[in-house]
């Protein structure tokens, strides 16, 4: 697999911004100034962050790593968008996750040796910054304050896991959906969104199939609770008939 890799030559250089390689050494350096786990530092401290990380290109498609793998990297997004994913063994899909700029993932590196327990896909062209795990380690002894964030992270994400499980053993096919869009709106505070994954990447994440996606669609559609639009996108008409719509399943 071709891989894009960049660190500024110069970076560490008081001239670097006016050099040939101040393009480069702006989009790595965004690796650390726009991620929430890093950007609360003082500017030396991201400054001693930024000469430890790397940064990677990844096309539509492409895979970062792969079950099975070993682990000793933080992956951090820069830009784009990946899909955590896990595989059954009979080679079904399970969206576990997925991650946009700022999100990252391969944390459980930074406790011990591992290998990955899931896939991670780029779901368009994606700059991906990684960060050895023997240098974290090291930064968060430094500075605490970035374990702060980890925890906090890894407190989102369990209780993000356990409501999934819980809805996948409770709730009808329809109820996660609505629920989905219910909290997709809210999150964005806009009753017209674009789904941020395909159908079949949505079905993977709500446990069924593409087929019944699609038909739970047009049955919410005839209840006059959203609208399919072209592009992926999904329009909420009736917002409280929605939600009631939840209770009654």
């Amino acid at each position: 697999m071709e891989k894009n890799y960049s660190k500024c030559g110069c970076m560490g250089s008081s001239n670097c911004r006016e050099s040939s390689c101040n393009g480069e050494h702006e989009h790595h350096n965004s690796c650390i100034t726009r991620v929430p786990i890093f950007n609360h530092l003082a500017d030396d401290q991201m400054d001693e962050i930024l000469e430890l990380t790397n940064s990677m290109k990844y096309k539509k498609g492409e895979v970062i790593y792969r079950a099975g793998e070993d682990s000793d990297s933080l992956y951090i997004v820069r830009s784009g968008k990946i899909k955590i994913y896990r595989l059954s063994e009979a080679g079904k899909e399970q969206l576990v996750r997925i991650l946009y700029e700022g999100d990252f993932t391969g944390e459980l590196a930074l406790f011990s040796e591992t290998i990955h327990e899931a896939y991670a896909e780029a779901m368009e062209e994606t700059w991906v910054c990684t960060v050895r795990r023997v240098d974290l380690q090291a930064l968060l002894i430094k500075y605490p304050s970035i374990s702060l964030k980890l925890l906090n992270e890894f407190s989102n994400r369990l209780g993000e896991s356990e409501k999934q499980t819980t809805r996948f053993a409770t709730e009808k096919v329809e109820t996660r959906l609505a629920l989905y869009f219910l909290e997709y709106s809210d999150e964005n505070k806009s009753l017209l969104f674009k789904l941020p994954m395909s159908r079949k990447d949505l079905a993977s994440f709500l446990g069924t199939t593409p087929e019944t996606i699609s038909r739970k669609l047009l049955e919410l559609e005839e209840e006059g609770l959203i609208m399919q639009k072209p592009k992926n996108e999904i329009e909420i008409i009736n917002y409280e008939g929605l939600k009631l719509y939840c209770k009654s399943m």
